[in-house]
């Protein structure tokens, strides 16, 4: 039996609740805010590592959006505690996946190697 829009309705307005979501928010603030004191420094040291690959290749700065994504795609897999093979097999879809979006090959290999020292996966 299908689900009536006037109970659809009632469990939207309880889940969104703002008084609700406050004093969730409230009690995880201390945590979240911790864990991004200890995450954006990382973010920000892998990305300057990048744009230091794309200026050293004379990429233009509207190019960086791209390759950036790239590198956190990667960052992300790394966190996430990928590593061996399995990173490799990983990076190399996301490498084909921009590499089909127009980005440079080589480039997007310079990035796996020289910041995340990611090699190509073995045959």
């Amino acid at each position: 039996m299908a689900t009536s829009a006037s109970q659809r309705i009632a469990k939207w307005d309880a889940k969104f609740n703002t008084e609700r979501i406050k004093g969730s928010l409230d009690d995880q603030r201390a945590r979240m805010l911790s864990n991004v004191q200890s995450v954006f420094p990382q973010i920000e040291s892998m990305e300057t590592q990048v744009k230091q690959v794309l200026d050293m290749q004379g990429i233009s700065t509207a190019e960086y959006a791209n390759y950036l994504a790239f590198g956190r795609e990667i960052w992300r897999l790394k966190r996430m505690g990928a590593s061996g093979d399995s990173l490799a097999r990983e990076v190399a879809a996301l490498l084909g996946k921009w590499v089909a979006r127009g980005k440079t090959q080589a480039i997007l290999e310079t990035i796996r190697t020289q910041v995340f020292d990611v090699s190509a996966p073995t045959p």
